[in-house]
């Protein structure tokens, strides 16, 4: 699939919904239980998407759109909601997320990014040198991933659970 901007803005616009959907109104063995030693829990993976909003999507994309010689991203740190989402509720959150969310889209659509401006470039500080319109499409595949990170990691709470029925159910075995 080639990346479209209105096809994305479908996932983008739906992401909080989708997240609040799953966890809202669940018990904390949902929300805080992850998959083991080193791993995230469905309360970390909201809090990495909030950083991602404040410093990540739309920061990078206007880096790429300025007239600046120097378009060079600084390195995103994958683990700070560990200390910015300490003394914060799931509720909390996800409200943030949401917040977050329409106002980076608002300002996404009002950038009114052209075909040519999907071409332009900056220099990732791991991946060397990326385009706008492979940002704006790591933006979606993100949600995404992390959408399904969240059903895994909660799906894998009965992992012990369901018996045999573990063969027949691929994402317990991931």
């Amino acid at each position: 699939m080639t990346y479209n901007l209105k096809q994305a803005l479908e996932v983008l616009e739906r992401t909080p919904n989708t997240i609040n959907a799953l966890l809202l109104g669940l018990s904390n063995e949902w929300i805080y239980n992850n998959e083991g030693d080193n791993t995230w829990s469905a309360f970390d993976v909201v809090g990495h998407l909030i950083h991602g909003e404040k410093t990540d999507w739309i920061v990078r994309t206007k880096i790429i759109l300025s007239d600046s010689d120097s378009k060079i991203f600084k390195s995103f740190d994958r683990f700070a909601q560990f200390e910015n989402s300490k003394g914060k509720t799931l509720q909390e959150l996800l409200k943030e997320f949401s917040k977050l969310r329409a106002e980076n889209l608002k300002t996404f659509k009002d950038l009114q990014i052209t075909a040519s401006q999907l071409e332009m470039k900056a220099t990732h500080p791991e991946l060397g040198e990326v385009r706008l319109k492979e940002l704006l499409a790591c933006w979606v595949a993100h949600d995404l991933a992390h959408i399904a990170q969240i059903t895994r990691i909660m799906a894998k709470q009965y992992k012990d659970e369901v018996g045999p029925w573990k063969a027949f159910i691929p994402i317990l075995n991931t």
